[in-house]
């Protein structure tokens, strides 16, 4: 990549991600059935991010759902890529679809900064979505905010040395994402507990209202309706030292919430809302151990 240039987006490679491949005639539908987007939309011009869930509508995996050639491709956490294909083989039953680990083949980068869409011609759109030396840069469909996503093959992968953008590395994208409030992965969803509505996944267009059913449809849906959400992640500034995810978060003698990721002191946070209200309108920090939290809402979050 070409050395650091003032004002051109940041590049980086995503180590920790991993690509299935979804191929074969019944591949929409069978997704289509499981996650909690709506794949018809995905496309050669549009990306979307999705989840699957327990029947009880419970976090299980969060991925992104692209389509290059004939099949449709799924970029996931890399430490779980295996799991997540186990399971969409106990749903595959008699479709005809075929299920593969194609991260040998592919790999996953991101463009962020200021200039990161308009770099590639893109519209601050999330989900839109362009060809791009074998593979699809697409803005990232949760947020504009956070840049865009590409899936390469690795023999494309120089594409990205030959673009005006300054190498980066997946700490400095982490950064970005926490600042602006955005879950990754089981790192800050707890598997087989969370649920997507305290994680923001209606805001960041990770459901669909309209599609049909879908694994966990009926709880996700319900929870929305009867405004059954007490608790939302949250960027917390962190003053003092890191404290471990699950660590328990405290409003004076009162236990409030539990911690999730963070770097470089500023975190995410799984708080009750009363809670925050009560610690912003009385200027009363949340504590954990050592460390004093800061809470604040991102723009994109409607409570």
């Amino acid at each position: 990549m070409q050395s650091s240039t003032a004002g051109a987006p940041a590049c980086a490679m995503l180590v920790d991600r991993a690509v299935l491949e979804v191929a074969g005639k019944d591949r929409r539908a069978f997704l289509q059935g499981l996650v909690s987007n709506d794949v018809n939309k995905v496309g050669r011009d549009r990306a979307v991010h999705a989840a699957l869930l327990t029947a009880q509508g419970k976090y299980l995996h969060d991925f992104f759902i692209v389509e290059l050639g004939d099949a449709l491709f799924l970029d996931v956490e890399a430490s779980r890529v295996a799991e997540l294909k186990r399971r969409l083989l106990l749903y595959r039953l008699r479709a005809s679809v075929d299920i593969t680990d194609a991260s040998e083949r592919f790999v996953v980068c991101v463009l962020f900064g200021e200039r990161a869409l308009s770099a590639l011609e893109l519209p601050p759109d999330p989900g839109a979505a362009t060809a791009i030396d074998s593979g699809i840069a697409y803005v990232d469909p949760r947020l504009a905010a956070l840049g865009a996503r590409f899936l390469l093959p690795h023999a494309a992968a120089s594409a990205l040395a030959m673009m005006d953008c300054n190498e980066s590395d997946a700490a400095a994208y982490d950064r970005l994402r926490l600042s602006l409030g955005i879950a990754d992965g089981s790192r800050d969803l707890v598997v087989d507990k969370a649920i997507l509505l305290e994680a923001g996944f209606d805001e960041l267009n990770g459901i669909d209202w309209q599609k049909g059913c879908y694994v966990g449809q009926e709880l996700t849906a319900r929870t929305k309706y009867r405004g059954l959400v007490k608790k939302r992640l949250m960027p917390v500034a962190i003053h003092g030292p890191l404290p471990a995810p699950g660590a328990p978060i405290m409003l004076g003698a009162r236990e409030v919430g539990e911690m999730r990721s963070g770097r470089d002191g500023i975190g995410l946070a799984l708080l009750r809302l009363d809670a925050v209200d009560e610690c912003l309108a009385k200027g009363e920090p949340l504590t954990t151990g050592d460390a004093r939290l800061v809470p604040h809402k991102p723009e994109w979050v409607n409570f």
